[in-house]
């Protein structure tokens, strides 16, 4: 792997486009959100980029931090087929769910967050196992921002999200059990 830490013209592009799937997905979540607490539009706001970026195509460029994703290395391939087709459909139920107050909602939320761990780890693991030798740790931009970072936050929020699940799932579990004491 090339090192460098220029940031050349695509990098430049797939970072712009990185932020303007930001700033739509924020646009879209808060606009979706009004009226509810600032927990779920951050939510909302999260899972409309996060469903942006996975039906968006930038495996050229990521492919610099990880060659795994210019060669169609078939477990690349098929986690990207469970992360793009059920992950980006699931945080478009997930909005759904949250907009219309679903009783499925934290169903589909821990689904959602167990499917992107997942992709993370079947991602990363193999490569791992055999020492990192299709990603780029010699470049600043693709090892600490493309590999540490974006995908770090795709482990942060799925995390924060199923503590999330579990506490309401948890007040749930006392509000049901509280309700059936007084009947009897």
């Amino acid at each position: 792997m090339h090192a460098g830490g220029e940031l050349g013209a695509a990098a430049g592009g797939s970072l712009l486009l990185c932020a303007a799937l930001l700033a739509v997905g924020c646009a879209l979540g808060l606009r979706l959100g009004r009226g509810r607490g600032a927990a779920d539009r951050a939510l909302l706001a999260w899972l409309c980029f996060n469903a942006l970026v996975h039906f968006a195509l930038v495996r050229k460029e990521y492919g610099k931090a990880d060659a795994r994703w210019l060669y169609f290395d078939p477990t690349i391939v098929s986690v990207e087929i469970l992360t793009v087709v059920l992950g980006g459909s699931l945080a478009l139920v997930l909005v759904y769910a949250i907009i219309r107050e679903k009783h499925y909602r934290h169903f589909i939320q821990i689904t959602l967050c167990v499917c992107e761990l997942y992709g993370g780890w079947m991602t990363f693991c193999p490569d791992w196992l055999m020492g990192s030798p299709n990603l780029n740790t010699n470049s600043w931009l693709y090892f600490w921002v493309y590999l540490v970072f974006f995908n770090g936050v795709w482990v942060l929020i799925p995390g924060l999200l199923l503590w999330q699940s579990w506490v309401e799932l948890k007040k749930m579990h006392h509000r049901g059990s509280n309700s059936h004491k007084k009947f009897q």
